[in-house]
């Protein structure tokens, strides 16, 4: 029981991170770009060395290898399908009308929270320590993504208290996940061992695909040296907390 408690609070901190697009209106643009590029490359350090060092080494100890290596490209196919036909996690300007764009991105990021939900629950029936650390991954992720889904639903035409009630809205999907997920893992057997390898192909897909090329498209120097660092402390970071998880 304490394991539940423990993984609806971690799923519940997480939702919050979906009220950070009002921290967002306090910075001025440039500087929240600056520490936006930062958030970035630290969270696709992050997302490599949480599916690396952290989910993959987990499943491994619990199912066959060919099978998790398997789930990981599901995973991966399956966020690229999202992302490239159905447009559920992203829109450039140029290819889809912007406000219609704020209702479905809305409702695919109600799908994504609820898949980082479904990770949680099962990540605490583990451990403790193991659902804190995956809790901790996914955090780092969020940070950078709401700040860019609140702009969205901004530009899309959202008073900016609307923007943050229906983005929340959106983000609580994660705590049913999380009650889905460690339901499923405690009657499941080897359920954990088919989701933590497809989250793991998830992460990977974000990370390179997603999050790698903003950090390309940086041109200065200085900001460029900066967003590697950042990237590197992201993987290092994670190294560090399955290092004390070990232990």
């Amino acid at each position: 029981m304490i394991n539940f408690v423990w993984a609806i609070t971690a799923s519940f901190i997480l939702s919050l991170i979906s009220l950070i697009g009002i921290f967002s209106i306090l910075l001025k643009d440039k500087f929240l770009e600056r520490i936006l590029i930062l958030l970035i490359g630290f969270s696709a350090g992050g997302l490599i060395g949480g599916a690396f060092l952290h989910l993959l080494p987990e499943a491994l100890e619990q199912s066959n290898h060919s099978e998790v290596f398997l789930y990981t490209i599901i995973g991966f196919v399956f966020f690229f399908i999202l992302e490239r036909y159905l447009h559920w996690r992203h829109c450039h300007e140029e290819n889809c009308s912007v406000h219609a764009f704020t209702y479905l991105n809305l409702i695919g990021d109600g799908i994504h929270n609820f898949s980082d939900g479904l990770v949680i629950g099962a990540s605490f029936i583990i451990s403790i320590n193991f659902g804190v650390i995956t809790t901790l991954v996914l955090i780092f992720h969020e940070i950078p993504q709401e700040i860019g889904d609140f702009g969205i639903l901004i530009y899309g035409g959202f008073s900016r208290a609307k923007a943050l009630f229906y983005n929340f809205i959106s983000a609580l999907t994660c705590v049913i996940g999380t009650a889905i997920g460690y339901y499923l893992t405690s009657m499941i057997a080897n359920f954990s061992s088919f989701l933590l390898p497809l989250t793991a192909g998830g992460f990977i897909y974000i990370a390179a695909c997603d999050l790698i090329p903003e950090l390309h498209k940086q041109t200065e120097l200085k900001r460029t040296a900066f967003s590697m660092l950042a990237f590197l402390a992201g993987i290092a970071f994670i190294l560090l907390t399955r290092l004390i998880h070990l232990h």
